[in-house]
């Protein structure tokens, strides 16, 4: 079984920068892809971004890309969100997943965490 526990978010001005991670207990983050989504009351769960197995390779949202960089230390079983030059509109609760390929799909990704809420202020 996978647990995956999301931390790092809280309040942010708009420009500065904040950094979540994703912490798995089992010791099995390194077989999955992982993935990092997120979510506003009345919409559905949006892609973020998304890195292989062996972090080789990366995907992001045009929305983030630029700004958010998605990286794993799978020695250490984290996965980490690197924001930065946030804006308002990154206000979401953002949760990271874990599957088997790096898709852009929330229904493709069989783990995840509890979330964490993220808030852009002006």
């Amino acid at each position: 079984q996978v647990h995956l526990v999301d931390s790092g978010g809280g309040l942010a001005q708009v420009g500065a920068s904040l950094k979540l991670s994703c912490a798995e207990s089992g010791g099995s983050l390194g077989i999955y892809a992982m993935g990092w989504f997120r979510q506003v009351p009345g919409k559905e769960r949006e892609f973020v971004a998304a890195i292989t197995w062996g972090g080789g390779s990366t995907y992001y949202a045009d929305s983030v890309k630029g700004r958010f960089t998605i990286s794993r230390d799978d020695a250490d079983n984290t996965v980490y969100l690197q924001m930065n030059s946030l804006k308002l509109e990154d206000t979401a609760v953002y949760y990271c997943a874990a599957g088997r390929v790096p898709t852009l799909r929330s229904q493709d990704y069989e783990y995840w965490g509890q979330g964490t809420q993220v808030t852009v202020s002006s």
